[in-house]
């Protein structure tokens, strides 16, 4: 997997924290730079294990499925994006723990985190069968999350809810993408 969609990836992965972090940064009175990085670093940590956890699962799994690794991680990746499109077609009420503590203490942004984390985990389990270092994957995710959330909780006073739900879809599009790309590059090498 080359670095372009390593990076693709983990923006794709940041979008759903994105959209939560401007979510919580509209309901926060003027968050500070310090409450958004801690946040930041919450949600980047929880993103940056769950895609582990997925690829130790799929690894696992990948000896009795090799011959049709590369259609299940198109088909993983294709469906995780089109349910990313269809969340932010669709939004669901408030998340949970929202409510008393719009400032979000530390559990409550981890339950968010790992909320918005289970795509990578999905994610995780579809890298098992391409050929990928999950640690950089990881590390890249992480760092992409860490930085989207960082941007959103600042931006979300003055951004709203509105462009949140676009970067998710735009995270939904860019993982079907590279679930097509992962697709073409086996059959091309295949052939």
């Amino acid at each position: 997997m080359n670095p372009l969609s390593i990076l693709l990836i983990g923006l794709a992965m940041s979008t759903d924290a994105f959209a939560a972090a401007v979510g919580k940064g509209a309901a926060m009175t003027r968050p500070r730079l310090p409450q958004a990085l801690r946040a930041g670093l919450i949600f980047g940590v929880v993103e940056a294990i769950t895609p582990v956890i997925g690829w130790l699962l799929g690894t696992a799994a990948s000896r009795f499925i090799a011959a049709w690794d590369h259609w299940i991680a198109f088909g993983l990746l294709s469906a995780l994006g089109l349910h990313m499109i269809w969340q932010a077609l669709h939004p669901a009420a408030d998340e949970p723990g929202d409510e008393g503590n719009a400032n979000g203490s530390v559990i409550s942004l981890a339950i968010a985190g790992l909320a918005t984390s289970i795509d990578a985990m999905a994610v995780g389990v579809g890298l098992a069968f391409a050929d990928v270092q999950i640690a950089v994957v990881a590390v890249v995710i992480g760092l992409c999350t860490f930085t989207m959330v960082t941007i959103g909780i600042m931006l979300g006073r003055a951004l709203g809810v509105i462009i949140g739900r676009r970067a998710e879809i735009a995270g939904g599009v860019i993982l079907i993408l590279v679930g097509a790309a992962i697709l073409h590059e086996h059959l091309s090498g295949a052939a």
